[in-house]
């Protein structure tokens, strides 16, 4: 329904593939005129149909992201993308779990987390 479409195409180079980066599609006055969408001309004062366009880059630029920085290992994201690196999750403690399991396995993740922060 749209008179014309421009896109940014980007290729990522460690893949070898393209990615659609964005889209901007201009609408004219295709769905004004189907959904009776008008304004007032404030010098004639005559009622108009709008021009309206559309564009979108959103959930586009994640699958960028995760293709130039992600591999069959996984997602690696460079600090100013993610400032927290890594997240730390004591599992595994169920209703049958004791308080002193419990806090084993909390003193566990706090070493580890000591030992990553002494790491960078």
């Amino acid at each position: 329904g749209g008179c014309f479409t421009t896109t940014t195409e980007a290729f990522i180079s460690g893949s070898g593939r393209g990615i659609q980066g964005a889209t901007s599609h201009h609408l004219g006055q295709n769905f004004s005129k189907m959904f009776d969408i008008i304004f007032e001309d404030p010098v004639t004062q005559e009622k108009q149909f709008v021009y309206q366009n559309s564009w979108g880059l959103t959930t586009r630029s994640i699958g960028v992201l995760v293709m130039v920085h992600g591999d069959n290992k996984g997602l690696v994201l460079p600090p100013k993308v993610a400032s927290v690196q890594a997240i730390i999750m004591a599992v595994g403690i169920t209703a049958k779990t004791t308080d002193e399991e419990k806090a084993n396995l909390l003193a566990a993740c706090k070493t580890l987390e000591d030992e990553l922060n002494k790491g960078g």
